[in-house]
């Protein structure tokens, strides 16, 4: 069973920065395109950013382009989000997760990590 571990959230300043992991587990993660999702409060869930399974396409939202990094390690089944510049609509729980895994079973996520971005 695949399994998803986020942390690194928290309650930060607009213009500040916040550095996510993701730890992924139960699952070849290697062979797996990872996507950070986030989710405000009476919002959808929606994709933030996206990268291919040896890290060398990363695909952005419109509104985190230029503002967040993408990166991940094989090696060690890990991702991350480097978000600068946040800004208060930033503001949700993020999650990570695969897409292929997600088209299959929409139910399957962790626990997520809150961001709030807030003066």
């Amino acid at each position: 069973q695949p399994q998803f571990v986020e942390s690194g959230g928290g309650l930060v300043q607009p213009g500040g920065s916040l550095t996510l992991s993701c730890a992924a587990s139960g699952f070849d993660f290697s062979h797996y395109y990872m996507i950070w999702y986030r989710q405000a409060p009476g919002k959808e869930r929606e994709v933030v950013a996206g990268i291919g399974n040896r890290g060398d396409v990363m695909d952005y939202r419109e509104s985190a382009k230029g503002r967040f990094t993408i990166s991940r390690d094989n090696a060690k089944n890990a991702m991350s989000l480097q978000m600068n510049s946040l800004k208060p609509e930033d503001t949700a729980v993020y999650f990570c997760n695969a897409r292929s895994l997600v088209l299959t079973d929409n139910t399957n996520w962790g626990q997520g990590t809150q961001v709030i971005v807030s003066s």
